[in-house]
C-alpha cells in the first residue's frame, strides 16, 4: 500500500491539495484552477482533481496512486454526479482508494473534527452544514444560483451587475460599480454587459464579488449589497444552529470557510459580528478545507467510513 494520502477541496475559482503521511503529517500542497461540478463536467472535474493531486505528491517526492484520495467538491451535493466524478478518478488510477463529498464537509473535518457544530461557506456558492450533539447532521443553503447561493461570491457579483442595470436605466442610484465592473469585464457601456453575461461562467460571475467589496467602503450602493450579502449568511448559520438544538454549550462553535468567509475576507468581520449578536461563537481561526479532506482519506485507510454524504 502507498505510504501517503491526498486530500483535495474543490470550489468555483481554484482546488487545493495536500499529501499527507499515514499518521496526519503534511508532506506536499499544490493549488490549481477550478473544480466546479455539475451534470455536466465529471471528466473535466476528474481532470483537475488528479492533476492537483498530482502536483501535491510531486512537491513531497512521491508519484500517484496514493492509498486514499476524498474530494471535497463544490456542487458535489447530488450521490449520482458524486458517484461519476468517484468513478472516473477511480478509473484515472488517482489512489487506490477514493471517495468524493463536498468541500462543505471537508472543511467540517478541518473545522470541527468529528464534533458538533457549524460550517458556514461562502465562496462561489454557500451552504451552512452542521452536526448536532446527537451527531445528527443537516444543512441550510447549498441550492445552487438558481434557487439560492444567498450571500455567495456569486450572488454578490451578480447583484452589482443588477445595480449596474438599475442605476443605467434610472430605477436606481448612480454607482461607481458602473465604472469598475466595466472595466473589470472589458466591455465599453452597461448595455454590452448583456451578451457578457450570457457567456459568463459562475466563475466569471464570482469573481466579480471582489469588485463590488473594493467599492463597498466609498459606494453606499456597493456597501448595501455587502450588508445584504452578510445577513443572508448570518441566518443560514442562525437558521440551522436552532434546526440542530439544542447544544450543550451556550452556542454552537461555528466557523467560517470560504474566500468570503476566510480571515480577511470582505464579509467575515459583518457575519461574525451579526453572529455574535445572535448569541454564536465564531471559531477564532481559518479553516483549511483541503487538510479537512485529507483527514477524510485517512479515515479511509483506516476503515472508518469517511463523511462524504451530503446531507438533506
Amino acid at each position: 500500500m502507498s505510504t501517503f494520502v491526498v486530500g483535495v477541496d474543490g470550489g468555483g475559482t481554484r482546488t487545493q491539495a495536500v499529501a499527507l503521511g499515514l499518521h496526519g503529517q503534511l508532506l506536499g500542497r499544490a493549488v490549481g484552477g477550478a473544480a466546479l461540478l455539475d451534470v455536466t463536467n465529471a471528466s473535466d472535474v476528474a481532470l483537475s482533481v488528479h492533476q492537483v493531486a498530482e502536483a501535491a505528491a510531486a512537491e513531497a517526492g512521491l508519484t500517484l496512486p496514493a492509498a486514499a484520495l476524498f474530494a471535497g467538491v463544490a456542487g458535489g451535493g447530488r450521490p449520482e454526479v458524486r458517484a461519476e466524478l468517484g468513478a472516473a478518478l477511480a478509473q484515472a488510477g488517482v489512489a487506490e482508494v477514493v471517495d468524493v463529498g463536498t468541500d462543505v464537509t471537508a472543511a467540517a473535518r478541518d473545522a470541527l473534527g468529528t464534533g458538533p457544530g457549524i460550517v458556514l461557506l461562502a465562496g462561489t456558492g454557500s451552504i451552512a452544514w452542521g452536526r448536532g450533539e446527537s451527531g445528527a447532521v443537516a444543512r441550510v443553503g447549498g441550492w445552487g444560483i438558481l434557487l439560492g447561493d444567498e450571500g455567495s461570491g456569486y450572488d454578490l457579483g451578480l447583484e452589482g451587475l443588477r445595480a449596474v442595470a438599475r442605476a443605467r436605466d434610472g430605477r436606481g442610484p448612480a454607482t461607481e460599480l458602473t465604472r469598475l465592473l466595466l472595466a473589470a469585464t472589458g466591455v465599453e457601456d452597461p448595455e454590452a454587459l448583456i451578451p457578457w453575461a450570457s457567456r459568463a461562467s459562475k466563475g466569471d460571475i464570482a469573481a466579480l464579488a471582489s469588485v463590488v467589496a473594493e467599492a463597498a467602503s466609498g459606494d453606499d450602493v456597493a456597501g448595501r449589497l455587502l450588508v445584504a450579502a452578510a445577513v443572508a449568511l448570518a441566518v443560514q448559520a442562525t437558521t440551522l444552529a436552532d434546526r440542530l438544538g439544542p447544544w450543550k454549550a451556550e452556542s454552537p462553535p461555528v466557523a467560517l470557510a470560504g474566500g468570503l468567509l476566510s480571515p480577511g475576507g470582505p464579509l467575515r468581520d459583518r457575519v461574525e459580528s451579526l453572529l455574535s449578536d445572535a448569541g454564536l461563537s465564531v471559531v477564532d481561526r481559518g479553516v483549511d478545507g483541503a487538510r479537512g479532506a485529507g483527514l477524510l482519506a485517512l479515515d479511509l485507510v483506516g476503515g472508518r467510513p469517511s463523511t462524504g454524504e451530503d446531507p438533506s
